[in-house]
């Protein structure tokens, strides 16, 4: 049998009846509001618990506002995901409540099992999560180069249309830990898994790759290979068409040439772009210095790297947003014409050119050509999808953006990145005057990125809206706090895609007190 009053999650085990959280067998302190609220998330096993719920379950008999369910919501949400890596436990779902993700019993010797986990909606296609490579030559410096293995083989197999690929930001929660296939499989909600190792030695490169269907637990294919270096491209297709064929033995010609696509010529500019995705990833400023000088050594080497220009042009946006100088601006709108010259046929590299030339150059009209261009490339890009939603929901297309990232939190659901479609989301519901439902996405995009000060921005704008006339002041407060050179006027330049789309959030700031 097994005890219900224990559940796990993530690493975490709670027993309801002793009113204990623990992780590795030491206890997670907890507030007692935050602990109340855990239990109830908890016993919903992942189930969708509304605000009303909480209020009726941990304040029996009182009134309390929304405002202090959020502050022991935060304090429970840090709680759970420090030392994380990125994975979040609490889910926001923006106009119902809150969701425990991943909640399972807690199984007893006697049954040596347990109920089914609660996992990600399920995919309309045959889907594959690929886990982080092994870096197997004992250096950390190479661990950039396996990390790259696994981007290029991930955008091999999100070029076949009929296979959903699961974000490599969500498969990399499990980067450096030991997995249980079946385990992450469910949790991600793949039916497949691709793992392997990578050794770089020299000239030489080692690779190890296994398919494993994780619903039977069959190796469905494992090789190994040792290449020289020049051969890497030609051996990333070669493992993504292996996969391809171990799925689906009957797949046409035409689905394994499209895995194919135009690679960089020089070995040493693709390179240094593999050591400044980590950089992107993370955008964080102080990246700035470093990425730049990187990309642009690697157009010296190749001045035709498309995606080389695409990365370029985008840390040249970042830049001039916080620094408004406008030699950057036009550097990043030159470089992302370039990467839509040389690199047509590379999905990242086209949605990226696609986001600088939206805000950059404020030409929509090609941006939302090369973000359906992307898409058509690879319609499983969970950074296309993402970047299109935010620029339609600019443009006032709330029904695309938002199926767009539907689709792409649904595609990557443990994605440290997932800031990015819940701003989407509440962009367009604030132009839906859907302010409830704002206010519940923008907090979610805050709660994935605390240093996302277009989600506060956002947030501050919807907040007024339902009369939270308190906590908007507080919130733009934190928005100088964290952007101090914010103005409305200095958003305008970025964001103004459709003036009746940017209008009533001018409107909301200038009311709270913004600069202007």
């Amino acid at each position: 049998m097994t005890d219900r009053n224990e559940l796990s999650f993530g690493g975490f085990r709670l027993d309801l009846s002793q009113r204990q959280l623990s992780r590795a067998g030491e206890a997670v302190p907890l507030g007692s509001r935050a602990l109340d609220i855990l239990c109830v998330l908890a016993a919903a096993k992942g189930d969708v618990v509304s605000k009303d719920d909480l209020m009726t379950h941990v304040w029996p008999g009182l009134v309390v506002d929304e405002n202090t369910i959020r502050v022991h919501v935060s304090a429970l949400r840090k709680a759970l995901d420090e030392g994380t890596s990125g994975q979040t436990h609490l889910m926001t779902v923006p106009g119902r409540g809150y969701r425990l993700v991943g909640v399972k019993p807690q199984p007893s010797v006697a049954d040596g099992g347990a109920d089914s986990a609660s996992t990600p909606a399920p995919l309309d296609k045959p889907s594959i999560a690929v886990l982080p490579f092994l870096n197997m030559s004992g250096d950390p410096e190479q661990d950039y180069f396996a990390d790259g293995m696994v981007d290029e083989i991930i955008t091999g197999l999100s070029r076949i249309k009929w296979l959903s690929v699961i974000s490599r930001n969500s498969t990399f929660i499990s980067k450096n830990k030991p997995v249980v296939i079946k385990e992450i499989a469910e949790k991600l909600g793949a039916r497949y898994v691709l793992e392997g190792g990578v050794r770089k030695s020299g000239s030489r490169v080692r690779i190890t790759a296994q398919l494993i269907d994780a619903q039977t637990d069959a190796h469905l294919w494992a090789e190994q290979y040792d290449r020289v270096l020049d051969d890497v491209f030609a051996l990333q297709d070669e493992i993504t068409m292996c996969v391809v064929g171990a799925i689906e033995p009957s797949v046409r010609k035409a689905e394994i040439d499209r895995v194919r696509r135009k690679r960089p010529y020089n070995l040493s500019a693709y390179d240094l772009v593999l050591r400044v995705l980590p950089s992107f990833f993370a955008q964080m400023a102080k990246d700035f210095a470093t990425a730049i000088p990187l990309l642009e050594k690697a157009l010296e080497l190749q001045p035709d790297y498309g995606a080389a220009h695409a990365f370029l042009g985008w840390f040249l946006h970042r830049r001039f947003v916080l620094e408004r100088r406008e030699d950057d601006r036009v550097a990043a709108i030159q470089h992302a014409r370039m990467a839509i010259t040389h690199g047509n046929d590379d999905a990242t590299a086209l949605a990226v050119a696609a986001h600088v030339i939206a805000y950059d150059d404020h030409d929509t009209a090609t941006a939302l050509k090369l973000f359906d261009r992307a898409l058509e490339l690879s319609n499983s890009n969970v950074l296309a999808l993402s970047l299109s939603a935010i620029a339609l929901a600019w443009i006032g297309k709330t029904e695309l953006s938002m199926e767009r990232a539907s689709r792409a939190i649904q595609l990557s659901p443990f994605d440290s990145y997932n800031f990015r479609p819940h701003y989407a989301l509440a962009i367009a519901y604030f132009y839906k005057r859907q302010y409830k439902n704002a206010v519940d996405a923008a907090q979610n995009a805050v709660d994935y990125n605390p240093h996302f000060c277009a989600a506060r921005a956002v947030l501050v704008a919807a907040l007024l809206r339902i009369g939270r006339t308190m906590d908007a002041k507080a919130a733009a407060r934190e928005v100088l706090e964290c952007e101090p050179t914010f103005t409305i006027h200095g958003w305008a330049r970025s964001v103004e895609l459709e003036p009746t789309v940017f209008r009533p959030f001018a409107d909301a700031w200038r009311e709270i007190g913004l600069p202007e």
